[in-house]
């Protein structure tokens, strides 16, 4: 049984709600915001579409997207998102984050991803939780690593962009055991 919300020192981990677009809107348009996404400055059209797809998939049974709003729990802003999206028969997961620029370097990333990582393993029983991160994006490849994940290769030209430009990603990941043993 999952429990949700997740809470942790400072933030709030919580299902999305129809009026939560404005503020995935306020990060998800933002171009330094979405430079190392593959997809993205977002029209108001696709953050309503995202935060409508994400309730959706927040009622399938058995649910395999936990796409979750980041709240500050003192001002009640939602100010990203963070995300996981298993795959049960295998027992793994991917996780997934995105933050506004104004709260870059708070530490917001790694401790809503940790708390992913938590949930992805004590919650929900998985055995792996892995991610990708663009080889530019040193800022995120660090969150990664602080959270215990470890590089283990390199994806040429994983993702096309909407110009038509490859990217290349890291692969990172992390086994339960390896979780266990930094807790």
């Amino acid at each position: 049984m999952t429990k949700l919300p997740l809470r942790t020192q400072r933030l709030l981990l919580r299902d999305f709600e129809a009026e939560d677009w404005h503020g995935v809107h306020e990060y998800d348009a933002h171009p330094e915001v979405v430079h190392f996404m593959a997809w993205g400055p977002n029209t108001e059209t696709n953050s309503r579409e995202f935060v409508a797809r994400n309730i959706a998939a927040s009622q399938v049974t058995p649910r395999v997207c936990f796409e979750l709003a980041v709240v500050e729990q003192d001002s009640s802003r939602l100010v990203g998102g963070v995300g996981l999206t298993v795959t049960p028969a295998h027992r793994k997961g991917f996780l997934g984050y995105c933050f506004r620029r104004d709260v870059w370097r708070r530490g917001y990333a790694t401790e809503a991803a940790r708390e992913m990582l938590r949930f992805g393993f004590e919650d929900l029983d998985l055995h792996r939780i892995t991610t990708t991160c663009d080889v530019d994006n040193h800022a995120s490849a660090r969150v990664l690593e602080k959270i215990g994940l470890q590089q283990e290769g390199t994806l040429r030209h994983d993702a096309l962009l909407r110009d038509g430009r490859w990217r290349d990603h890291f692969v990172y990941g992390i086994l339960v055991d390896e979780w266990c043993q930094s807790t």
